[in-house]
């Protein structure tokens, strides 16, 4: 076969998760987005599930919800911050939306240069 196949244990240990820090001036300082396991999108689709996603904050909300996390990689939000985070600037949810998509492979863009590789 020529090739080295994973095993269990070399597939749940790897460190697949990516994030990236971003400045959010609006809020004074900086935040970390991280890419969502695969129970988080779970999550995140079924908040989203039924919702009017033109609306702001119905889709913006939830995926910030599951993407924005601390130092440690831990969530800052839960799925039921939703309404809190709504309340926060549509300009800010939309900016920071669009680069937790793309650094979870969600948007065009990120889709598009997968199709690619």
């Amino acid at each position: 076969m020529g090739v080295t196949l994973l095993d269990r244990e070399a597939i749940l240990g790897a460190k697949d998760t990516y994030s990236e820090v971003v400045q959010v001036e609006e809020w004074g300082g900086h935040v970390c987005i991280r890419a969502m396991t695969g129970a988080e999108r779970d999550d995140f689709r079924a908040a989203i599930e039924g919702a009017e996603t033109s609306l702001v904050g119905k889709f913006e909300a939830p995926l910030l919800a599951l993407t924005l996390v601390d130092e440690e990689g831990k969530r800052l939000f839960t799925i039921d911050d939703v309404e809190v985070l709504r309340a926060k600037s549509a300009t800010v949810l939309d900016r920071l939306a669009q680069i937790a998509l793309r650094v979870n492979g969600m948007s065009d863009g990120a889709q598009e240069e997968a199709a690619k590789n």
